[in-house]
């Protein structure tokens, strides 16, 4: 009986050494970790080699239910497969162990809570871009700009280097090249 882990962070600039750590003082003997989206389990391969890999009587650790899924169909799937291969699943920070029957519970009430807060950000999101389109200012990308273009031309014309004109106007030299090359952004 094996003890595994499974870590997961949405964007790659975020770390994964926290739950690394968590996992290991747990008793995981091998962590899979990948920096993909939670909302789908498509494309988490390391997700899938674990869940084929562990044989009954192994478990799967997470340090939260929201690192294995971010929706009730995918954690009920994630959770059937387990549990058709006699492998358990636990959390660090929850009191999530699906070989108790409280521990289950428990899982179901996660699940929902999780699935709930994803939908109530996509819902502010979306809320978020239809009231900056009612005022104008979302036109499918990035917010206004804060230097008109046309001023960057002149003094680029004028003679001024990109660093020099970004110095001047308090903006980074990307924004200066963005305006002086608008095909290349």
């Amino acid at each position: 009986m094996a003890i595994y882990g499974y870590a997961r962070v949405s964007t790659t600039d975020q770390d994964l050494s926290i739950q690394d750590a968590a996992l290991r003082s747990a008793g995981c003997e091998i962590i899979r970790a990948e920096k993909k989206s939670g909302t789908t389990t498509e494309g988490r391969t390391e997700l899938q080699t674990l869940i084929e890999f562990a044989r009954k009587g192994d478990t799967i650790v997470v340090t939260r239910i929201d690192r294995l899924a971010r929706s009730i169909s995918d954690l009920s799937e994630i959770v059937k497969a387990l549990e058709a291969k006699g492998v358990s699943l636990r959390a660090t920070e929850q009191p999530v162990d699906t070989s108790t029957a409280a521990g289950k519970a428990f899982l179901g009430m996660l699940g929902v809570f999780a699935e709930f807060e994803t939908n109530l950000r996509k819902e502010r999101q979306l809320e978020g871009i239809a009231k900056a389109k009612a005022n104008g200012v979302y036109d499918g990308k990035g917010r206004p700009a804060t230097i008109p273009s046309a001023k960057i031309r002149e003094l680029s014309v004028g003679g001024m280097g990109p660093s020099a004109i970004a110095k001047e106007l308090g903006i980074s030299r990307m924004s200066v090249h963005r305006a002086l090359n608008p095909k290349a952004a």
